[in-house]
């Protein structure tokens, strides 16, 4: 059985729903958001969990064959930032103490594509050193620690570490008004019928789809063998916002979304994840490009809130 914390989170129901659908138990935790998506509906055995707290974390290796882990759990600072990194470190240590005790075959950690900011070379691939610099989120700052932490805390307890460079994901269950990527609030103006604020037609740069990115990291989790410790999990492939208000147009008949030229930093381009490791060592592909997943997130939302 296959643990994934917070799975009822966008990214984390969405590696549910592809472990499960490649023929795996899996067992989610749920802790602020326990409401299960209709996609995972009996396919899945939910846990209610606080991921800071070691001892129930600890206890569900008693009810539960555990053979790997994926950590996705996390939470969105307030105004308190030591409160922020205690948290979060506090359930980090949690389950790499639980995939030590437990023996797991593998612990799969989110980091972020954020760890790149400050390289200039496009697209960002795993092999480029990560710079020191300063970080423009609290999340961002935590997800860099977070890939030390991990491979230090396994080192030689047998359990193989899988760090998850996270790039700009969207989709099913994400917040419609969600701070952190633009597309859903675009989509959702449309929605309501309202005319969303133009957006200037190349900028853009990393973007994937969520049904994609969880099927990314099931295939990192259950794959033979790997060949690397650190994967990009993305598209692979740079995203603009002109694409984006094609694929609404093409689906909505009649509609015509204004958009301002070229970038908002001026020339140039913004940055994507490599996924060419990825790639060679599961097969990955995206499913879905552009297009594709707007009409799917569109027919999604016209039954879910969210």
């Amino acid at each position: 059985m296959i643990l994934v914390t917070g799975g009822l989170g966008m990214i984390g129901a969405h590696t549910a729903r592809a472990l499960a659908d490649l023929g795996h138990e899996v067992l989610v935790t749920a802790h602020r958001r326990t409401e299960v998506p209709s996609f995972l509906a009996g396919k899945v055995t939910v846990e209610p969990l606080d991921v800071t707290d070691r001892d129930a974390f600890l206890a569900l290796g008693d009810r539960h064959a555990i053979s790997d882990i994926v950590h996705l759990a996390g939470t969105i600072p307030g105004d308190d930032p030591v409160g922020f990194f205690r948290t979060d470190t506090i359930g980090l240590l949690g389950a790499l103490e639980a995939a030590r005790t437990w023996r797991v075959r593998r612990f799969a950690v989110a980091s972020s594509l954020g760890v790149y900011l400050g390289r200039t070379e496009i697209p960002w691939h795993e092999d480029l050193a990560l710079p020191t610099a300063q970080l423009p989120h609290l999340i961002i700052a935590f997800k860099k620690a977070v890939e030390p932490l991990t491979t230090h805390s396994l080192a030689g307890s047998g359990v193989e570490p899988i760090v998850l460079r996270i790039g700009s994901i969207w989709g099913p269950l994400m917040d419609p008004d969600s701070p952190f990527n633009h597309i859903p609030p675009y989509l959702s103006a449309v929605l309501r019928g309202e005319r969303p604020r133009p957006l200037h037609a190349d900028d853009g740069g990393d973007s994937c789809y969520a049904p994609d990115a969880g099927r990314a990291i099931a295939l990192l989790t259950t794959a033979d063998t790997l060949r690397h410790t650190t994967y990009n999990v993305s598209s692979g492939r740079p995203f603009t916002n002109r694409e984006l208000a094609n694929a609404v147009q093409a689906i909505t008949p009649g509609l015509r979304l204004d958009l301002l030229p070229g970038r908002q930093g001026g020339p140039g381009e913004d940055p994507y994840l490599d996924i060419t490791r990825l790639t060679h060592d599961t097969g990955f592909v995206p499913a879905f490009d552009v297009a594709a997943a707007v009409a799917d997130y569109v027919a999604w939302r016209a039954d879910n809130p969210r």
